[in-house]
C-alpha cells in the first residue's frame, strides 16, 4: 500500500497502476517489438480480454469512451436530425457524440432510487418523441440503472440502447456486467477511471459485423487497395499499441481495485452514515456498484460549499456531482423531460475523495475534516 505523508494531497481519483508492474512487461514487449501504432498484439488482446471479462462477443480498442459512444451512435444509424435520449445527469462526453452526427439530444431526468435514468421520464419522452432514434443510458459513479424496466421499455418501441459504462467497469446489474445489456456498451480508461489507460476507450457488441465496422471507421475509412482509398468518411479512433499494453495490465487488477472501492465507500458510510442530515448514493438489492466515485447527498445546514471548502483547506479534493446537462450554457437549448431530481442532486451533491492509493490514514482524514463540520452545528 502506498504511503501517504501528513497533508500530502488526497486526490478524488488518480490513475493507478498495479505493484506487481504488469503493464510495464506488456509496454516493454510492444517497445521491444517496435509495435508503437494503433495497431498490434497488445491492441487484439485487449480487445480480447476486455470482452472476455464483461461477457461481449466482441470489441473495438478505442482513443476515447467518447469515440466509442460516436461510433456507436454511428453504427445504431443516428444521423442528422434523429433525436437521441440521454440522460442529463452525466459528464457532457456524453451528449456531445449526438451532436458529433448532427442529431438532436433529449435529456430524461433521473430517479432517486438509483441517481440514474428514470424510466418513468423515458416513458414520458417516447410519449412526446415517439420517433427517437436511440437510447443511451449511463451508469453514473458505478451505480446500475434500471435495466430491467429501461430494456422493456426500448424494446418495446424498438430503439437501440446504447450504454455509457465509462464509470461502471466491474459493476454489475443482477449479477451481469453493466454495458452489455443494450446493443453497444462503451468503457472509459481515463485517467481517473477504475482502471486507466492514461486515455483511451472501449466499444463492445455481441454484434461482430458492427464491431468491424467501427474498427473500420476508427482508421480512417481506409478501403482494402494497395494506394490509399477512402469511400466513407472516417476517423482517427484507434487505440495505440503502447496504450493498449497498459490497459491489459490494468485488467489484471480491476478485481483489487472494486475491492478498495468497495471498502472506501464502507468505511465513510460507517463513519458518516449517522451523521444527520448526510444521504449516501442509493444501493438495490439488485445492484453489485464498483462505487467508482464514493458520493453523498447533503439535507441539512452544512452545505456542499463549506465541505469542498473545508477538505481544500487541508489540500483534500472532492467534487460536485456532474451539473445536468439541461443546465449546461451549450445543451440548455435542447429540451428535457423530468421534475429536476437531477437538479436536486446537483445542488445537494458531493463526490468524496476515493482514490484507490488512500491508506485509512487518509480516508480518516477526509473524515475527520467532515465530522468538524458537524461539530460546529
Amino acid at each position: 500500500m502506498v504511503s501517504t505523508k501528513v497533508n500530502e494531497r488526497i486526490f478524488l481519483s488518480s490513475p493507478h497502476m498495479s505493484e506487481e508492474g504488469y503493464e510495464m512487461k506488456y509496454v516493454q514487449e510492444a517497445f521491444d517489438t517496435n509495435w508503437i501504432a494503433p495497431l498490434g498484439e497488445n491492441v487484439n488482446g485487449f480487445e480480447r480480454e476486455l470482452a472476455e471479462r464483461v461477457g461481449s462477443k466482441a470489441a473495438a480498442a478505442l482513443s476515447s469512451g467518447t469515440a466509442a459512444i460516436h461510433l456507436a451512435l454511428k453504427a445504431a444509424g443516428v444521423e442528422e436530425g434523429d433525436i437521441v435520449f440521454c440522460p442529463t445527469l452525466t459528464f457532457s462526453a456524453t451528449a456531445n457524440p449526438i451532436i458529433y452526427q448532427h442529431a438532436m439530444p433529449v435529456f430524461i431526468d433521473s430517479d432517486y432510487e438509483t441517481w440514474n435514468m428514470s424510466p418513468k421520464a423515458l416513458e414520458e419522452a417516447f410519449d412526446k418523441y415517439p420517433e427517437v432514434k436511440a437510447v443511451i443510458v449511463v451508469h453514473l459513479y458505478g451505480l446500475s440503472a434500471n435495466m430491467d424496466k429501461i430494456i422493456e421499455i426500448c424494446r418495446r418501441h424498438d430503439v437501440v440502447v446504447i450504454e455509457d459504462a465509462a464509470e461502471s467497469l466491474g459493476s454489475y446489474y443482477k449479477g451481469q456486467q453493466t454495458g452489455t445489456f443494450g446493443e453497444y456498451g462503451i468503457f472509459s480508461f481515463n485517467g481517473n477511471k477504475i482502471i486507466t489507460t492514461s486515455g483511451g476507450g472501449m466499444l463492445v457488441s455481441n454484434n461482430e459485423e458492427k464491431i468491424r465496422k467501427a474498427r473500420f471507421w476508427a482508421t480512417q475509412s481506409r478501403d482494402q487497395a494497395r494506394h490509399y482509398q477512402h469511400s466513407e468518411l472516417g476517423f482517427n479512433y484507434r487505440m495505440s499499441n503502447v496504450v493498449a499494453g497498459i490497459g491489459r495490465g490494468q485488467l489484471k487488477v480491476l478485481d483489487q481495485r472494486v475491492a478498495k472501492k468497495n471498502y472506501i465507500y464502507e468505511f465513510y458510510k460507517n463513519e458518516l452514515g449517522d451523521l444527520e442530515g448526510i444521504e449516501f448514493m442509493p444501493t438495490n438489492e439488485w445492484d453489485s456498484p464498483n462505487y467508482w466515485l464514493s458520493s453523498i447527498v447533503l439535507t441539512g445546514e452544512v452545505r456542499p460549499l463549506d465541505l469542498f471548502n473545508a477538505l481544500e483547506a487541508e489540500n483534500i479534493e472532492s467534487r460536485p456531482v456532474w451539473k445536468p446537462m439541461h443546465m449546461q450554457p451549450y445543451f440548455e437549448k435542447f429540451d428535457y423531460i423530468g421534475t429536476n431530481v437531477s437538479e436536486k442532486l446537483f445542488e445537494n451533491g458531493v463526490c468524496l475523495p476515493s482514490d484507490t492509493k488512500m491508506t485509512d490514514m487518509d480516508i480518516e482524514r477526509v473524515v475527520k475534516v467532515i465530522k468538524r463540520l458537524w461539530s460546529k452545528q
